[in-house]
C-alpha cells in the first residue's frame, strides 16, 4: 500500500467546522508537503477549484498548478500529482506546462484528469461546461494531444474540439513515454475513456466491496482495449484516528452534524452533473470525496485491519484527509502505518 493526501488547499476538508486550524496559504502547504514527505508519505493530490467547494465559494482556496510548480521545488521525493479540467484549459500549453514542472520536480510530477462537474463555477470562469457526455468527448481529445504532444517530434490534430498544426514540444518531460494519467469516473463514458486512455484509476470513498466490484470492472474493460494492466488502484478516504473507538465516533458525529450550508454550494451540481453509481446523501457531503465511506475510523489498529481488507481487494493507493492535517497525518504515519505492517506480517507468518 501506498499513502497519499489530499493537498490542504481549502482551508479544511469538514463542511461543517468553520475553523480547522490548517490555512489555505503556500506556507502551509509547503510545511505539509516537506513533512509528510520525511513521514513516509508517497504522493499529495492537489485539487483544482477555482472557489472553495468545501468552505464556500468566497472563502480562500489555492490555484493548483502554481502552486504544484512551487512544490515541485521544495520537494525532493513525493509525487506531485495534480488535477486538470480541459474545459478550463488549451491542452498543448497544458503539455508544455506539465513536461516544464515535470523537469521542476525531476520526474515526480503526475496528473489526474477530470472531468469537471461544477457548473456555477464553470459560468465564473469561462469554462466551456457542456453535457456529461461531451465533456467525456473533450477529455478524450484532451487526452490524445497530451500523449502525441509527448511522444512525438511534431504532431498535428483535427477534432471537434481541438485543432493543432504541426507543433512541437520540447523538452519532453523527464517521465517516459509520460507523466502518469490518473482519472477517476463512475458513468459508463468515464469508464471507458479512462480505461482507454490514462494511465492510473483514481475513486472516491467506498466500502470494501464497493472497491472491489469497481477494480474488477476497470481491470475487464482495461483488457479489452488490449493495453497493459492499469498501474494503480487509488482511493479517497478521510482519517479518524484517536487512542480509543469511542474518541473516534465522538469526533465523527462532530464533523457530521450539519450546521451551515455555505459549504455545501456544489453541492446539487456534484450531485446532478456527475453520474454516480452511489446515491449520496447531505451527511457523506460533510467531509470531501465521500471520505467517511471506507470507515477509516476508530484505534490505529482497526484502521489498520480496515486498510488490509482494501489492500485484499486491490487498492494500492490511499490518498488520505485528515484534520487538522499536519498533526494526523504524522499521527497516522507514526501509529497506523507501523501497525499496517505489523499485521501484515501476522498475518504471512499465519498463512
Amino acid at each position: 500500500m501506498k499513502y497519499g493526501f489530499w493537498l490542504p488547499i481549502f482551508g479544511g476538508w469538514l463542511r461543517n467546522v468553520e475553523n480547522e486550524n490548517m490555512p489555505p496559504t503556500f506556507d502551509y502547504a509547503k510545511e505539509v508537503i516537506q513533512s509528510a514527505e520525511k513521514w513516509g508519505y508517497d504522493t499529495t493530490l492537489i485539487a483544482e477549484l477555482y472557489l472553495n467547494d468545501v468552505k464556500g465559494p468566497e472563502a480562500d482556496a489555492l490555484e493548483a498548478w502554481s502552486t504544484a510548480a512551487g512544490l515541485a521545488a521544495v520537494t525532493e521525493k513525493i509525487e506531485i500529482m495534480t488535477a486538470v479540467r480541459p474545459v478550463f484549459h488549451n491542452p498543448a500549453v497544458t503539455a508544455k506546462m506539465a513536461a516544464n514542472i515535470d523537469h521542476i520536480s525531476n520526474g515526480r510530477f503526475t496528473l489526474n484528469v477530470v472531468s469537471g462537474w461544477w457548473e456555477g463555477e464553470a459560468k465564473q470562469y469561462g469554462g466551456d461546461f457542456t453535457a456529461h457526455d461531451e465533456r467525456y468527448d473533450r477529455t478524450t481529445e484532451f487526452l490524445e494531444i497530451l500523449k502525441g504532444l509527448w511522444s512525438e517530434e511534431t504532431f498535428s490534430y483535427h477534432g471537434k474540439f481541438y485543432n493543432l498544426e504541426e507543433t512541437k514540444l520540447s523538452p519532453k518531460p523527464v517521465q517516459k513515454p509520460n507523466p502518469t494519467l490518473y482519472a477517476g469516473g463512475e458513468s459508463n463514458k468515464g469508464k471507458q475513456v479512462i480505461s482507454s486512455l490514462c494511465d492510473a484509476y483514481v475513486m472516491h470513498g467506498h466500502t470494501v466491496e464497493e472497491a472491489k466490484q469497481k477494480i474488477a470492472d476497470m481491470k475487464v474493460r482495461r483488457q479489452e482495449t488490449g493495453r497493459e494492466a492499469l498501474q494503480s488502484f487509488g482511493m479517497a478516504a478521510y482519517v479518524i484516528c484517536r487512542d480509543t473507538e469511542e474518541e473516534a465516533q465522538e469526533e465523527l458525529k462532530r464533523i457530521t452534524t450539519v450546521k451551515d450550508a455555505s459549504g455545501y454550494a456544489g453541492f446539487k451540481d456534484f450531485t446532478s452533473k456527475s453520474e454516480l453509481e452511489q446515491q449520496i446523501q447531505l451527511q457523506d457531503y460533510s467531509v470531501s470525496n465521500r471520505g467517511l465511506r471506507p470507515n477509516l475510523v476508530g484505534t490505529p489498529e482497526q484502521i489498520a485491519k480496515q486498510i488490509l481488507a482494501y489492500e485484499e481487494v486491490g487498492v494500492d493507493l490511499l490518498l488520505l484527509q485528515c484534520s487538522p492535517q499536519l498533526e494526523e497525518l504524522e499521527r497516522f504515519s507514526k501509529q497506523v502505518m507501523p501497525k499496517v505492517e505489523e499485521l501484515r506480517k501476522a498475518t504471512t507468518n499465519i498463512k
